[in-house]
């Protein structure tokens, strides 16, 4: 579901002083997206919502959450906006984020 690795390297870009306040930022904006899709979402804004999730999700290691999002991103993009399953593109954003807390600790290198 996490892609440590990839959360070891924003690390590491970002500086370990850095890293709680980059998280922070991430989350918060994209907190604001997934608000709007748990809500009554616009979409016609859905492909380039779930691009820009997409695009936080593969930066923060979320992997099987950007995996859905570049789907819905693709059905919304051919037309199909209407088919997009919302709810577990959320699901998998609310389980993704919970694993990313509990496991920073054992996951990050030292």
């Amino acid at each position: 579901m996490i892609l440590w690795s990839r959360v070891n390297e924003l690390r590491d870009e970002v500086g370990a002083e850095d890293f709680k306040e980059v998280i922070n930022l991430f989350l918060e904006e994209v907190e604001e997206a997934i608000n709007r899709l748990r809500g009554d979402p616009d979409r016609g804004q859905l492909e380039q919502d779930l691009h820009f999730l997409k695009g936080s999700a593969l930066n923060l290691g979320f992997a099987e959450f950007a995996d859905l999002c570049q789907d819905g991103e693709r059905q919304s993009a051919a037309g199909e906006a209407d088919t997009v399953d919302l709810a577990a593109i959320v699901d998998s954003y609310d389980r993704s984020k919970t694993a990313f807390f509990d496991g920073m600790q054992d996951h990050l290198a030292a």
